[in-house]
């Protein structure tokens, strides 16, 4: 074997022979151009680095309130607002400037709903100045003064003449004179200021403006623009007021109006049937409405509006002002890491639910995410991704559940996505014809379209996915000729597929880092060969529930960083779990069978993540051979001692989130727990049907932020100093009567000790989806 590795392909000598020419053939190439560039006299150029970003055209304040539909409810709200006496300060102590921040996707209509404002009656009456600028290009203070000056100097009596002269000497004075003169302008005066369209995240930048023009009387406003939650938490100095799609009925009347003459859509119903359709594709954005609804006027042929309905977004002619090249813009503004990772949404079908897992898994396979100091967890990074796409408007009905995000994509966002990934990533369907060669990575999303002539002509893909449940591979040889062909294949995700076992082949994948087996009912082993996969970072076993036994060799896999499973096994074999040295994740999930995890002596020393759910004979766990676990999940493992024989004096752990989950045994919560004292930021404790109280040592939790509580009907206090909990912003009550009584907002006797908490959920429903799964 030794003799065979040495004279193939994989020997790494022979490897790094072949790179070192291909190297210096490019490097012949380059320096040709270098010289080609010399003899025909070509100037070399510097260009700044950052990416140049196609900006969206200025806006300005003037809008024809009559054409707008749906927005009446938001405009009361800020007005509303505008009217309000500001609450509290901006963080520094100063009250006389409220920012109130309008923040979500593009094309949502937050410019629209500004100028609406800008123009009511109402906010004539309340302010002595209103000024309107468009931001949008780079945050620069010396063109926002000067734009600040000019929009409060402009008046309905100014002449086109002054005003313009005005414009050119501003353009040439100092800083320190535009300074001056922007004081002299906002001094006294009670005024409202719009800024457009912000895409800044340098806090110093806006704490500098801002600085210039807190100058004011007391009762001044701004209001901002954005699409990033970040710049508006930064700016902002009340709660955001996020903008929601408009109704189904709404878009359907701004649609009417893009696409007929008034009166027109009343002779072509047909027509406005097959409208319905198409506005539900555009999710409530009113730009991607009236994108779609502008590009049928005046064409009343039904193919035309068929082929409308039944297209992509991103395959339909766009124009400079219409919905992708509007929503493009947000994706210029991500950072090249960002950019790099988003296109891989279109691998899922719309409507996908993520968990974080789910995409982050393949982020980091495929070597999208980089620590930034060489020795940081990559899921983490992935998750802060995750985050930072949230902040930046992309994702939908976001719950945060500690370690465990659940979210969906924007249809329209989704639409991004495929425009940006073109060929390279493919979502199969029964009318997808063939997998064209430059594809790297395909989904399969419908058990009827795995024809094998799908596949002759690629032969570069990396990435193997069954992202819907109950689609899976029934074809054991169309698996091995997708072994057979695809030898740079780094994730095989084969859930909910019908194989008793994988074929022996699987070995000759050695770039694979994923292999996802979750839910294959049928397979009971896996071949020995799977050992050889020493790039194997991910092994999912989960809900495999005939399979029997690991296959011994396991401690082969060297680069092992997460191991889920469901198996028949007793006993494990400890050495070899105790040889994953790079192990992070471990997850235990329906081994009935199981009885001991570990015996105490055996220690996984990076382990950070740690699942064990509905192992019903398992009786003990070491919770101390784990010293670096920051994320402990335990449910329904109704043998499991969780007192851990009350160990005196209590270890001190590193655990970020703990959840407990159907233990109807326990009274209290165990007193381990306390040894997370000054680590615990996530607290979950769900259907502990007979737990009576919590233990008072839960308000030395100085650094808890979420306290989630759920279906445990005998729980009817909390502790008595709840309010020592300082950093705790996330508390959710549900499914336990006496203590929702208790914490009804403004009536409930613990009120007043849990009202200044950031967010309270209280109720008998669960709003929240399970962590489990």
């Amino acid at each position: 074997m030794k003799v065979c590795h040495f004279f193939s392909t994989s020997n790494p000598l022979a490897f790094r022979i072949k790179i070192a020419h291909q190297i210096k053939d490019i490097r012949s190439r380059l320096d040709k151009v270098s010289a080609d560039g010399t003899r025909f006299g070509l100037a070399t150029i510097n260009v700044e680095s950052r990416l140049v970003v196609q900006r969206r055209e200025m806006t300005y304040p003037d809008v024809d309130a009559s054409s707008v539909i749906g927005r009446e409810s938001d405009r009361k709200e800020i007005i509303k607002l505008l009217m309000q006496p500001h609450p509290r300060g901006d963080g520094d102590g100063d009250k006389s400037l409220c920012v109130i921040p309008i923040v979500g996707i593009g094309g949502l209509g937050k410019t629209t709903l500004a100028k609406l404002v800008f123009n009511d009656k109402r906010v004539d009456q309340l302010f002595q100045l209103k000024m309107w600028v468009c931001v949008s290009n780079d945050f620069d203070i010396r063109q926002i003064i000067i734009k600040i000056i000019n929009s409060a100097s402009t008046s309905p009596f100014a002449s086109a003449s002054s005003v313009t002269s005005h414009q050119e000497n501003i353009n040439n004075i100092d800083i320190v004179q535009l300074v001056s003169l922007l004081r002299s302008k906002l001094s006294g005066q009670k005024f409202l200021l719009v800024l457009d369209d912000i895409w800044n995240d340098d806090r110093a930048k806006w704490t500098e403006l801002k600085d210039l023009i807190k100058v004011g009387t007391a009762g001044s406003k701004m209001i901002v623009t954005t699409r990033s939650k970040s710049i508006s938490s930064m700016m902002g100095t009340v709660p955001s007021y996020v903008l929601h799609g408009l109704s189904i009925e709404n878009c359907l009347s701004l649609f009417v109006k893009s696409a007929f003459k008034e009166g027109e859509e009343e002779k072509f119903p047909n027509l406005v049937e097959i409208g319905k359709e198409i506005v539900k594709k555009c999710q409530g954005v009113p730009l991607a409405v009236k994108t779609l609804g502008s590009s049928l006027f005046s064409k009343f042929e039904l193919t035309k509006w068929e082929f409308v309905r039944d297209s992509e977004i991103w395959n339909l002619e766009q124009k400079q002002d219409d919905i992708l090249p509007a929503l493009k813009l947000s994706f210029d503004e991500m950072p090249s890491y960002l950019r790099h990772c988003f296109a891989y949404f279109s691998l899922y079908p719309k409507d996908f639910f993520f968990r974080n897992y789910d995409i982050a898994s393949l982020w980091v396979s495929l070597g999208l995410v980089q620590s930034r100091n060489g020795n940081g967890n990559l899921e983490n990074i992935a998750r802060e991704y995750i985050e930072e796409l949230h902040s930046r408007s992309f994702l939908l009905d976001f719950v945060d559940n500690g370690y465990i995000f659940n979210f969906k994509v924007h249809d329209l966002v989704h639409d991004l996505a495929l425009y940006v990934a073109k060929e390279e990533c493919v979502l199969v369907q029964s009318h997808t014809r063939n997998i064209p060669e430059q594809a790297r990575h395909f989904s399969i999303v419908e058990n009827d379209s795995l024809a094998r002539t799908l596949f002759l002509k690629s032969k570069r893909i990396r990435t193997i996915l069954f992202p819907i449940d109950g689609v899976g591979l029934d074809s054991y040889s169309l698996l091995d000729t997708w072994i057979s062909r695809y030898k740079y294949l780094r994730i095989l995700d084969l859930s909910d597929s019908t194989m008793d076992t994988l074929p022996v082949s699987i070995a000759k994948l050695e770039h694979l880092c994923v292999l996802n087996l979750t839910s294959n009912y049928k397979i009971k082993r896996l071949p020995h060969s799977i050992c050889k996969l020493q790039n194997l970072q991910v092994l999912i076993l989960t809900g495999c529930m005939k399979f029997e036994k690991l296959p011994k060799g396991l401690r082969k896999l060297i680069s092992l960083r997460e191991l889920s499973i469901t198996t028949k096994q007793s006993v494990l074999s400890q050495d070899e779990l105790a040889s994953f040295n790079h192990l992070q994740t471990l997850d235990f999930y329906y081994c009935d069978n199981l009885k001991i995890l570990f015996n105490g002596s055996q220690r996984l020393n990076f382990l950070e993540t740690l699942m064990v759910q509905s192992c019903g004979s398992l009786e003990s766990l070491p919770l101390y051979s784990f010293p670096k676990l920051q994320t402990l999940y335990l449910g329904d493992c109704t043998m499991l001692n969780l007192s851990l024989n009350n160990e005196n004096p209590i270890r001190i752990l590193k655990m970020k989130h703990l959840y407990l989950e159907k233990f109807p045994g326990l009274l209290t919560l165990p007193r381990w727990i306390v040894g997370a004292a000054n680590t615990l930021e996530t607290l979950v404790i769900r259907k502990l049907t007979n737990l009576e109280m919590l233990p008072e040592y839960l308000t030395a939790m100085t650094h808890l932020k979420m306290l989630d509580i759920r279906h445990c009907p005998q729980l009817l206090t909390l502790p008595n100093d709840i309010q020592r909990l300082t950093a705790l912003e996330d508390l959710r009550i549900h499914g336990c009567p006496e203590l929702c009584r208790k914490c009804r907002p403004q009536f409930g006797e613990y009120w007043p000790m849990i009202a200044h908490i950031k967010r309270i959920s209280i109720g008998e429903q669960n709003e929240f989806s399970d962590i489990e799964g």
